[in-house]
């Protein structure tokens, strides 16, 4: 069954799910940590968020010896080297030493590293740890934030980032210039120029300054007085509020806001449960592997129901959360399966339900952690088949607010 509304986004995952597939990469981002030692002033570490620009250079460990010219693949005049090197953990959770070009460390450099920079190896490792083991959090607690149907939006001025231009300081007359006539001119001509540059730059901030303050303007009446009345300040209001959460893993859906706005249709994508990841992952008291680990069969299915009705509960949430007027959310979440008959990739739903804001109410969302998802839907009116190990069957999802 295809998709049955035309208005579709796409709501963008934070970077602690961003694990590529031949590793994973230690770092205060997804990638980029890697650490440089050798030389007069011992160890350093790097690490960044690749694509930012922003990079931090911390030494670790005590000041070291100087690499020998011939063990060192850079030397310089006085006879010392350093070696930049970048530290990944492998899927079975190794450690692995790398040079520039990403090839394997020998065994001696790769001792050097270890003994220079052991505390910070251990922190790496341990961060390579909580990245794998979040994973599966993450996505077990998704509904952890949502609000109270309650509760209501409210609007929250975004300030002008751009920097106010700053007045240039005029050029001061010199020796020559004081002696010299034309010195002075190029002076006054340089000072000229440098005021007029900073009046047109002060003229386009000012522009762009007053067009954001209209936007807030606009964006106030939207959240506070249009959302009320007026369709499609509820859909901007709904799509911007979905999209500023930050998402285990990119999740599309789509919205059909009916009955002057009393009635909100979702369809959601959900994931498969082969596409949710499996592995835990502790830090052992010696050593510079990882023990992985994988999740029971049981124990993963747990996780698929929960995330799957999680992201169903954070949503209706936001729904009521932003929309005053929502009295009724239908979300209705699907999977792409192939076909039986066709061998077709379709569209399937697995779970509908239809959950009004009065009930929605009766949840304390004072106490979300002790919230199971499923069991949380299961209160409402929904359609739903649990096949034996905890799997979804396909069903037929409502299709409107008098459907039964």
């Amino acid at each position: 069954m295809a998709i049955r509304f035309r208005r579709r986004i796409k709501l963008a995952p934070g970077l602690h799910l961003n694990v590529s597939g031949s590793g994973l990469s230690l770092s205060a981002g997804p990638r980029g940590a890697s650490m440089t030692f050798g030389g007069r002033r011992g160890a350093y570490m790097i690490t960044g968020i690749p694509g930012t620009g922003l990079y931090a250079r911390q030494r670790v460990g005590a000041t070291a010896q100087p690499l020998s010219p011939a063990t060192s693949p850079a030397t310089n005049s006085s006879g010392t080297g350093t070696v930049s090197i970048t530290i990944t953990v492998e899927n079975d959770g190794t450690v692995v030493f790398r040079d520039e070009e990403g090839s394997v460390l020998d065994d001696r450099l790769t001792r050097r590293a270890k003994q220079q920079a052991k505390d910070a190896i251990q922190e790496l490792m341990q961060r390579a740890c909580d990245e794998i083991n979040s994973q599966v959090e993450t996505l077990e607690q998704i509904h952890h934030a949502t609000p109270s149907p309650d509760w209501r939006a409210a609007y929250e001025p975004q300030p002008y980032g751009e920097p106010k231009p700053a007045r240039p300081p005029p050029r001061k007359y010199g020796l020559l210039d004081r002696l010299l006539s034309s010195r002075r001119a190029g002076v006054d001509k340089e000072n000229v120029e440098a005021e007029a540059a900073y009046n047109a730059s002060l003229l386009i901030w000012n522009r762009h300054r007053q067009e954001h303050e209209a936007r807030e303007v606009a964006r106030k009446a939207i959240i506070e007085e249009r959302v009320l009345t007026e369709l499609p300040a509820m859909e901007i209001v709904l799509e911007e509020s979905l999209m500023d959460i930050v998402w285990p893993r990119e999740t599309a859906l789509s919205s059909d806001i009916r009955d002057h706005g009393r009635v909100v249709m979702i369809d959601v994508d959900l994931p498969e449960i082969e596409d949710l990841p499996r592995k835990t992952a502790a830090v052992p008291a010696r050593g510079y592997k990882l023990s992985i680990k994988e999740l029971p069969g049981t124990r993963h299915q747990q996780l698929y129901m929960r995330h799957v009705h999680g992201i169903g509960f954070r949503i209706i949430g936001e729904v009521f959360f932003v929309l005053p007027k929502a009295e009724e959310v239908v979300l209705s979440g699907c999977t792409q399966r192939p076909d039986k008959a066709t061998g077709e990739v379709q569209d399937q739903y697995v779970y509908s339900v239809r959950v009004n804001r009065r009930d929605f109410a009766d949840i304390n969302f004072a106490n979300l952690k002790a919230i199971d998802p499923v069991e949380a839907l299961g209160r409402f009116d929904i359609r739903r088949e649990i096949a034996r190990g905890g799997l979804l069957r396909t069903i037929v999802p409502f299709e409107d607010p008098a459907a039964v």
